[in-house]
């Protein structure tokens, strides 16, 4: 999978990696919290999604040093298209609650 230099192949993992990390976190905090392990009193309400994503966006870092370390230019290309999409969706989503 990270041996491709192709737009289409970088612009998938760009889109599954935060998608897959987003609801395998989300799904465990709340496990967490069922269990009285964590708590989300004192923060907003959407605080946990708000850092959820981010992080999950953030995660496709990862990938991105490996394709530019073999420098494939094409799947970093589809990387970083990904990655600005989903940005520009946690902005209009969540911006009104932070600015």
């Amino acid at each position: 999978m990270f041996n491709k230099n192709n737009i289409y192949i970088g612009l998938g993992i760009g889109v599954l990696i935060p998608l897959t990390t987003f609801i395998l976190l989300y799904f465990l905090f709340g496990q967490l919290e069922s269990a009285g392990m964590a708590s989300g009193q004192g923060f907003s309400s959407s605080f946990r999604q708000r850092t959820l994503a981010i992080v999950a966006i953030c995660l496709n870092i990862i990938p991105f040093n490996i394709y530019q370390k073999r420098r494939f230019t094409q799947s970093m290309r589809g990387l970083s298209i990904a990655t600005v999409l989903y940005a520009i969706i946690w902005l209009a989503y969540f911006g009104r609650q932070i600015l």
